[in-house]
């Protein structure tokens, strides 16, 4: 085998592909780069028996060949090259040349026939939608799925299709993000639950252009395909939430509030709060609602912080508690100027909306009881 490319292009195919790699494996060809030329083509492709990803990048191929090589040394010396064409043959006695103006690399090989195949998906189900779009869906609930794995079907999001929308759904038992969008081109109605760190991975390789992605579904597994790339992922079995059941339909307070103005207060009030993680849920932030105002106020062993902003209020008046990080969260990732906060009681669901009401985008969050 032997290649000619363009470092910035290698780069570029070497970080899509980089998070398949297996980070604890008792086989080492899957902490490897799988590297298959194809004509005027060169593809890599990682897989750690989870995730599984495609690059296929143009590059000038002098011989073809198949190897495998350590993914985390090929993607250093990679990086760490100069910005100029990058020469990358395979020996004689199967050590990988690396070769860039006055540098030289030689790495050991694995044998490419060890490496697994991706898995071959019978896609049932399929949509194409904007990467753009795609992308911002997963970053406005993302960040909401569970970390605890003794709870496995809520570390991923519920794509879900309903009469031709899509509905894209995180919970971890203490919040829950649900973004929706209609679909441009007719869909059947199906449902699966991705896990969140393939949804990572997907939105760091996406661009933010109009560029389609097409996301099909089988049994148990779903691809991601784009012009170049392919992910390919198992999904995750269990019972999903019923998430619209599980948000408040009515209001007894209803905060109207610039959400860049709420959000700096929590952030203010943040650093007394929480000056460790374990310190969030023990000093939860107060927040005081009364006639056309909110207070925010925390006090622990750390000191005391108090924030008053004037909004518009209706309803009664209300004393709740928050997790001001969950609070956080949602406010990072919505775009709109003003904000909806509408809480029933002072242990019932807060939901947070965008005021320029589309019902496109819903986040909820469980208040904490507060000590007298």
């Amino acid at each position: 085998m032997k290649i000619v490319c363009e470092k910035e292009k290698m780069l570029k195919a070497i970080n899509s592909v980089v998070k398949g790699v297996a980070s604890k494996t008792t086989m080492p060809i899957l902490e490897g780069i799988l590297i298959q030329t194809n004509d005027n083509q060169i593809k890599l492709t990682t897989y750690d028996l989870e995730i599984g990803i495609e690059y296929i990048m143009d590059c000038e191929v002098i011989e073809q060949g198949n190897i495998v090589v350590n993914a985390i040394m090929f993607s250093e010396i990679i990086r760490k090259l100069p910005d100029a064409e990058i020469k990358i043959t395979l020996n004689n006695q199967n050590l990988l040349e690396i070769e860039c103006e006055g540098s030289l690399y030689k790495l050991a090989t694995m044998n490419p026939d060890e490496f697994p195949e991706l898995p071959k998906i019978d896609i049932e189900n399929s949509i194409d939608i904007e990467q753009n779009i795609l992308k911002s869906m997963i970053r406005k609930t993302i960040f909401a799925v569970s970390s605890e794995e003794n709870r496995p079907i809520f570390t991923g999001c519920l794509f879900e299709i309903k009469e031709n929308k899509l509905n894209v759904v995180a919970v971890d038992g203490y919040r829950l993000a649900w973004k929706t969008q209609y679909l441009s081109t007719k869909s059947n109605d199906f449902y699966a639950v991705i896990p969140g760190k393939t949804l990572n991975e997907v939105n760091k390789i996406i661009m933010d252009s109009l560029d389609n992605i097409k996301i099909g579904i089988s049994k148990n597994q779903a691809l991601f395909e784009m012009e170049n790339c392919k992910i390919v992922t198992r999904l995750l079995d269990g019972e999903f939430l019923n998430y619209e059941k599980s948000i408040p339909e009515n209001w007894k307070t209803r905060i109207r509030v610039n959400k860049n103005d709420i959000q700096n207060c929590f952030e203010r009030i943040s650093l007394i709060s929480s000056s460790s993680i374990e310190k969030e849920k023990k000093y939860p932030v107060k927040v005081t609602i009364d006639i056309g105002k909110i207070i925010i106020s925390c006090t622990n062993q750390t000191g005391d912080a108090k924030e008053e902003l004037f909004v518009s209020t209706e309803g009664k008046n209300l004393e709740v508690g928050f997790n001001p990080k969950y609070f956080l969260d949602a406010l990072k990732v919505i775009d709109d100027d003003e904000i909806f906060i509408d809480l029933v009681s002072n242990i019932s669901p807060c939901v947070i909306r965008p005021v320029e009401e589309n019902g496109d985008y819903t986040y909820m969050i469980l208040p904490i009881r507060m000590k007298e």
